[in-house]
């Protein structure tokens, strides 16, 4: 593909799914079916936008920095640090080493689980039924770790650089007895969540089921998502500012790029 090339689809399926983006500034799109997982690596200054595209998504997310992955998403020291049990715009993403791998700039489904994990093999397989891909073949069962482990492994990580991930577009409250209680049907149809990259970034994905997700069907939903170049937070941007831990972590990730 030469400089002057472009995905063959990207004009359609940004004018579709991100009609607000300046198209000067659009990278490229993808589109993943139910079950599916990728990686990719994100450079400082860019996004990504995640957009449901059937409602009741799923998108389990796992983070490292790019040039040096032993630094790599922390969720204890995210919530801790914002003081939150749940994820939204105006939060951040912090490292094990207090800096800031991406920020959740735009959202509009209002809460993403950081608590739960994801599927495994043994709890698809109890509560789906075995689907193989040796007779099933793209219609298989997937489950989120295997598929994540694949595609960390395309970067030289494996089992032991497994680290809690985040869960996009999935709720899960706590009830009065302190157990978790999953909300069906929380995102909704054409509801998006976007992540700016304020490091250069190993993002890995799955759109396999949420582990505590009810449906006795296994029906994983299609997500979209676009990239774009968006620039890094500003002063006066809105995750910035949320609170004075995230002024400070700001801080120690700009040292870096200076």
């Amino acid at each position: 593909m030469t400089s002057t090339q472009t995905p063959l689809d990207m004009a359609d399926r940004a004018a579709e799914f991100a009609p607000d983006l300046d198209p000067a500034k659009l990278l490229w799109s993808e589109l993943f079916p139910g079950g599916g997982h990728w990686s990719y690596r994100m450079r400082r200054g860019t996004s990504l936008r995640f957009i449901d595209l059937e409602g009741g998504a799923n998108v389990s997310l796992l983070l490292y920095r790019a040039d040096e992955r032993l630094e790599r998403l922390n969720l204890p020291d995210t919530l801790k640090a914002q003081h939150t049990a749940h994820l939204t715009h105006g939060h951040v993403l912090y490292s094990d080493m207090g800096r800031i791998l991406a920020s959740i700039s735009a959202d509009t489904v209002g809460w993403h689980d950081p608590l739960c994990g994801v599927s495994d093999a043994q709890t698809v397989l109890a509560r789906y039924g075995e689907q193989r891909y040796q007779e099933h073949r793209n219609a298989m069962h997937r489950n989120g770790k295997d598929s994540l482990l694949i595609e960390i492994g395309k970067w030289g990580l494996g089992l032991r650089d497994w680290i809690p991930n985040l869960n996009l577009f999935s709720k899960v409250a706590v009830d009065a007895d302190g157990r978790f209680q999953f909300v069906p049907e929380h995102s909704k149809k054409g509801d998006m969540v976007e992540l700016r990259f304020e490091m250069d970034t190993l993002i890995a994905l799955s759109t396999a089921p949420h582990p505590l997700d009810p449906n006795p069907v296994y029906a994983p939903k299609k997500v979209s998502v676009v990239a774009w170049d968006s620039g890094t937070a500003g002063a006066d941007d809105a995750c910035r500012l949320s609170c004075p831990e995230n002024g400070r972590g700001f801080y120690n990730t700009e040292l870096i790029y200076r």
